[in-house]
């Protein structure tokens, strides 16, 4: 299992994650961060790794780390990637 990945979790870039397109579930008191959601350096939209696990039918992000596209401040997808998640919940894909 995987570490879940959250608002304000690190990205490779330095950046951290903004979540949007969900209010209602949380891990360690930080919203879960799910397929779409951008970074604070501006774009950087995660792909989510997870394959089992949605949220209102969107899939929940892993720090494996998950991939994400490339951001508003010139950081290519390969470095815009998740750096962090939770220390304690994972996610339950295998």
């Amino acid at each position: 299992m995987v570490a879940i990945h959250r608002h304000g979790d690190a990205r490779a870039c330095g950046a951290t994650t903004i979540v949007s397109g969900q209010s209602t579930v949380y891990s360690n008191g930080n919203l879960v961060s799910i397929h779409g959601n951008l970074n604070s350096h501006g774009g950087g939209a995660l792909v989510a790794g997870s394959k089992n696990v949605f949220i209102k039918g969107i899939a929940v992000v892993n720090h494996t780390p998950d991939s994400a596209a490339a951001d508003s401040a010139g950081h290519p997808p390969s470095s815009t990637q998740t750096a962090e998640g939770s220390p304690n919940v994972n996610v339950g894909d295998p």
